[in-house]
């Protein structure tokens, strides 16, 4: 069994990532890391020299805490909410990981357009995370 956590370069993505970490060691499972962009022509070469150097430096950290992991960055034109309910199905995840960022009194009517996604359209358990204030 796996536990699938999506991960952006923002406080939100490593408070998830965290959080995925503590309950794969808790449970003894594999750690999915999952970076997802649509690409096109918004996603240029420098950006994804960026992601892939912060995406090298979490495999060093999970590399030092022991954990089965793998990190994948997926540049396939999908949203984020696709690649990640994807992958959770191709690993049969126990769950899945997301970072949730704080909302103004009118942004709480909406939830994120991929988070919603994700806790609506998944088949498995999905765990919001806050980051710290």
């Amino acid at each position: 069994m796996a536990i699938v956590v999506g991960y952006v370069p923002t406080k939100e993505g490593r408070a998830a990532l965290r959080r995925a970490a503590d309950e794969a060691l808790l449970r003894k499972s594999k750690l999915i890391v999952i970076n997802s962009n649509r690409g096109g022509r918004d996603y240029d070469s420098d950006e994804a020299q960026r992601f892939e150097a912060e995406l090298s430096r979490i495999q060093g950290q999970l590399d030092d805490q022991g954990l089965v992991h793998e990190v994948r960055q997926l540049v396939r034109g999908n949203e984020p909410a696709e690649d990640l309910i994807a992958v959770a199905e191709e690993e049969h995840a126990e769950f899945i990981v997301i970072g949730l960022r704080r909302r103004t009194p009118v942004g709480k009517l909406i939830l994120g357009s991929n988070a919603q996604r994700i806790l609506l359209d998944a088949s498995c358990p999905v765990l919001a995370v806050k980051a710290d204030a």
